[in-house]
């Protein structure tokens, strides 16, 4: 695919808004990690395949098949950065709600969540840059700007990390107090971030209505791959229902919001990464709710252990 506008405009967000936007991500990071527990970790160690298959799917298979629709679809250069930098990241901060109405596995969810959040400190980078620069067209992009790994390393530890540590530090010493600040905090951090988004897309919507119709169908059809690959992965090693649940959602609802940020703080906003990564933000909420609403439906034999 030739170059467009995309992949040469900047996304305007300026540098307060962005810094507003990484506190809101901690916060909201830090509203997840206040209902984590060690207790939650506990049962999944007996019987780890699960935990395996849906850490597999999220980090080694997603990415990997995406690079495949890249290849098959052939978008502009930017929008295949945004694809790679949305698959690369960790399970996004409302699936363990979704998981919850979809009656799946809550506790697999947790884990996932917990577990794929440390991971990502090293595999979200790994991951964007190995397979952004197998593909010619967005390698050449990358080689443009010339970003560090390292420092992308040390900007994911600070966005997620610290604030899952320290949530789960919060959980462990006072559990009544944590689980009190959580109810109002994951709800008014997201609420805040989705409007920061609409403020970005607003700001720059002539950009956004030139194109919303061709990062529409990539994002859809990206979203419906992640969701058959937790799926198929479930399938694949005979899990239990509510888990096979689990990590579908687990793999279709990712972390764009961290995707965001490190397309702003390291790409400068580069058009197509930052509309394909806030669509996406937006989408991947309407169509879990929809699975959901959809499993919701169907009666499941849960199993505490998977």
């Amino acid at each position: 695919m030739t170059e467009s506008i995309l992949d040469k405009v900047l996304i305007n967000f300026d540098s307060g808004s962005l810094w507003v936007m990484n506190l809101v991500l901690g916060l909201v990071m830090f509203g997840v990690a206040l209902e984590i527990s060690i207790s939650d970790f506990k049962p999944l160690w007996s019987k780890p395949k699960a935990l395996l298959v849906g850490l597999t799917s999220q980090f080694i298979l997603l990415p990997a098949i995406t690079f495949l629709l890249v290849l098959i679809i052939e978008p502009f250069p930017s929008i295949a950065l945004g694809m790679f930098m949305v698959a690369a990241c960790p399970g996004g901060n409302i699936s363990n709600f979704i998981s919850y109405l979809s009656k799946a596995n809550t506790a697999l969810s947790v884990s996932l969540t917990a577990i794929a959040t440390i991971l990502a400190i090293v595999m979200t980078p790994l991951n964007f840059h190995f397979w952004s620069m197998l593909y010619e067209p967005s390698s050449s992009l990358i080689n443009e700007i010339s970003i560090s790994p390292l420092e992308m390393v040390k900007l994911v530890f600070l966005l997620l990390g610290l604030p899952l540590v320290l949530g789960m530090y919060l959980n462990y010493s006072n559990p009544v107090l944590a689980l009190k600040i959580a109810k109002k905090l994951k709800i008014v951090s997201l609420v805040f971030f989705i409007c920061l988004v609409f403020i970005a897309l607003y700001n720059n919507r002539v950009i956004f209505m030139d194109y919303i119709l061709y990062v529409f169908w990539i994002v859809l059809i990206h979203n419906l791959v992640a969701f058959s690959t937790g799926y198929s992965m479930g399938r694949l090693f005979h899990l239990p229902e509510d888990s096979l649940r689990s990590i579908t959602i687990e793999t279709g609802i990712q972390n764009s919001g961290l995707g965001l940020l490190l397309i702003f703080t390291f790409f400068d906003g580069l058009g197509g990464m930052a509309l394909l990564a806030a669509f996406w933000g937006i989408w991947h909420i309407i169509s879990g709710l929809i699975l959901a609403a959809f499993w919701n439906r169907k009666s499941v034999v849960k199993e505490t252990v998977a």
